[in-house]
């Protein structure tokens, strides 16, 4: 089952075997994706060339393991270009929006019986 969530940029939540997904498309495409567009239309080659060194730091991030100086690197980068590009990456729920996220959750996270419990009960 899937749960709409109001507010000014919603969102949804969606049940799953081991709990729920929340879906932050709307928010990416928004938010994220627009201020990329403005970085690249400001400096098309500047822009390229970071996102080119970010792939390279994070190809190497990948070979050298949780610890490795590229790892950290590209951790702090990655954090520095949410920030420039998101501002604080929140979603903001209030209102409706909270009380639907609530309900969700609290039926989402209600005991599901599992269909083949059920059938072996039947037997």
């Amino acid at each position: 089952m899937t749960y709409r969530i109001d507010g000014p940029i919603p969102f949804t939540v969606t049940a799953t075997e081991s709990g729920a997904d929340i879906n932050i498309e709307r928010y990416l495409v928004r938010a994220l994706f627009t201020a990329l567009f403005q970085a690249a239309d400001a400096d098309p080659e500047g822009f390229g060339e970071e996102f080119a060194d970010m792939h390279a730091l994070s190809v190497s991030a990948q070979h050298g393991g949780r610890d490795s100086a590229a790892r950290h690197e590209f951790d702090t980068r990655m954090e520095r270009y949410l920030r420039e590009f998101l501002g604080e990456p929140v979603i903001e729920v209030y209102g409706d929006g909270v009380r639907q996220l609530r309900d969700a959750f609290t039926e989402i996270a209600t005991p599901r019986s599992v269909p083949g419990q059920q059938d072996r009960r039947a037997s």
